[in-house]
């Protein structure tokens, strides 16, 4: 078989291929006229052209410069660039408006182009290649986006938020102007993440911001209020939030968010909580008298056949405990502020600890059965007196909220590097939602069960808080109307 076929190729081949080629024109390098030899049929659809219309004539003629380009960017200069260096150029954006026949009116229109020569048989620059592309819609895109980020940052220049944005790949930082101000530094002042992190105590970084940031890269939330101290040395609070991006794989990527200078707020609550721990403490006293009295009361009656006298005297006795409790939580509430709440660490068993307050609850339960088996020495280094408030609010709270009759179930044992204390009832439960808000200061579940069970919602607040104070943990797992099981855990 010959290896010699010939193809005979139509002769106007390449002008129909040039033709139906993306967005281009020929024009011919006869400076300063710029004839027009050939056009595609894109380029004649997106300028709104017709191949008669404009072939054979003057680039100029048929596209006359705007007179708001610059000349780095005018048609004119950058042709004469292209044959006078014989080089590329390409021009990444620019604006010519296009008439629309339909509206009778010029449409803003930008584009992309590049400009390419071609050289003729004598060697020298014959022509010119011009590519366009129509890239409208990306640039309105930008310019809308970068519309809504200059709102959002006068929006929170004007509320006083500073936003932030972590690369969680390369730890890259960037944060807003507004942070100096926060942080208290000179405005214009460029704050790296390690001299932001350098104004939070070490203690309230681990505990604080380490806990939100590892909790976050599960949950895509992260949520936190912290002390800071300012280079004047004078303290402040600010309040973070933001969330998570994760990739494809569910890594997470980056992490931004919002900072808030709370400080006059926090300032506000330190004030309340004084006065709160004031008048506790002034009511502490006539409390503590009136409950001598009705003990004295009731020992003095003992032998009354009156059931009258013996059943208002164990009542008003128990509204006394009732208002103690919440009298003495406060109190606890208002030492939890920075510094005011002192841990008073000891070796001590936590089995003991356990059948020490069921023995100080059974005096006042008449109702529910508490059982707790304790196994062999179980020795913790914690806050013995705290650690015994955390069970004393579980065990009170399983009594409280489970129906009479029913049973209380106390458990502690080793689990890891960890002791594991679990508190099981059989009440109306924690709805879903509520579980992870039930620690928070004065949250109270919304249920027709409990409107008419007294209470502020601090109890399982401070117990979260003294918990967290040992570096442990604390939780609940329940299901509604078939119980709860309130847990926490302190570190070997």
């Amino acid at each position: 078989m010959s290896a010699d076929l010939k193809h005979t190729l139509p002769e106007n081949i390449f002008r129909i291929v040039f033709e139906k080629s993306p967005g281009s024109i020929l024009v011919k390098a006869d400076i300063p006229r710029f004839t027009i030899l050939a056009a595609s049929d894109t380029y004649l659809k997106v300028t709104s052209s017709t191949r008669e219309a404009i072939i054979g004539k003057g680039f100029f003629e048929v596209f006359p410069d705007e007179t708001h380009l610059n000349d780095a960017n005018a048609a004119r200069t950058i042709f004469t660039q292209v044959i006078k260096t014989g080089q590329k150029i390409d021009v990444p954006t620019y604006q010519y408006d296009v008439y629309n026949a339909d509206t009778g009116g010029y449409e803003q229109h930008f584009w992309s182009c590049s400009n390419v020569p071609v050289l003729g048989d004598d060697n020298k620059i014959a022509y010119i290649l011009n590519t366009v592309t129509d890239i409208t819609g990306e640039v309105k895109a930008k310019e809308a986006a970068i519309e809504s980020e200059n709102r959002l940052r006068l929006a929170n220049e004007a509320t006083g938020l500073a936003t932030w944005d972590l690369d969680m790949r390369d730890q890259s930082f960037v944060c807003s102007p507004g942070m100096a101000d926060i942080f208290g530094h000179p405005a214009g002042t460029v704050l790296s993440l390690e001299e932001l992190r350098s104004q939070i105590s070490a203690d309230d970084f681990e505990h604080i911001v380490r806990r939100s940031h590892q909790k976050a890269l599960f949950s895509g939330r992260h949520l936190y209020e912290v002390r800071i101290i300012w280079p004047d040395n004078s303290a402040h609070w600010i309040k973070a939030q933001g969330m998570v991006l994760f990739d494809e794989q569910k890594q997470p990527i980056r992490m931004l968010g919002t900072i808030l200078d709370i400080t006059e707020n926090k300032r506000d609550e330190i004030r309340k909580n004084d006065f709160i721990a004031m008048a506790s403490h002034e009511l502490k006293t006539p409390l503590t008298s009136l409950k001598a009295y009705i003990q004295l009361l009731t020992k003095k009656l003992a032998g009354t056949d009156d059931a009258f006298i013996s059943n208002a005297l164990i009542k008003a006795g128990n509204q006394v405990n009732k208002m103690a409790d919440l009298i003495y939580g406060f109190l606890d509430l208002s030492r939890l502020e920075p510094g005011k709440l002192q841990l008073k660490i000891q070796q001590f068993d936590m089995n003991k600890l356990i059948a020490n307050v069921i023995a100080e609850t059974n005096p006042v339960n008449y109702t529910h059965s508490i059982i707790f088996k304790p196994h062999g020495e179980l020795n913790v280094n914690a806050d013995r007196d705290k650690i015994g408030q955390v069970i004393s609010n579980f065990l009170s709270n399983a009594i409280k909220y489970s129906p009479k009759e029913s049973t209380v179930t106390l458990s502690a044992k080793i689990a890891g590097d960890n002791v594991l204390v679990a508190v099981a009832d059989k009440g109306i439960g924690v709805k879903l939602k509520d579980q992870e808000k039930i620690f928070q200061r004065f949250y109270r579940a919304e249920s027709d069960h409990i409107k008419t069970i007294s209470g502020f919602g601090i109890g399982l607040y401070l117990a979260s808080e003294i918990i967290q104070r040992h570096k442990g943990k604390i939780w609940v797992e329940s299901e509604e109307d078939k119980g709860s099981t309130f847990y926490f855990s302190l570190p070997l």
